[in-house]
């Protein structure tokens, strides 16, 4: 269980790094005013809720198909 929860916490850390580093940091250094950097990051948030989602449907649908192809 403690393995289980460690590789949970890691994940979601690789997962924190990546949306920040690949995704906001591009979006806020092309802006130079505070409020446009800050409307950047918030809509950032739509491209990892994208991301989230595409990426349980493909889990969801890998699950639901596994035992045909198992």
């Amino acid at each position: 269980m403690i393995t289980t929860n460690l590789a949970i916490y890691l994940a979601i850390g690789a997962i924190g790094v990546g949306y920040l580093a690949f995704i906001v940091a591009p979006a806020c250094s092309s802006y130079s005013r505070p409020w446009e950097k800050a409307a950047a990051a918030f809509l950032t948030l739509f491209i990892l809720a994208g991301l989230m989602v595409t990426g349980a449907a493909i889990g969801g649908a890998l699950v639901w198909s596994y035992d045909r192809w198992g």
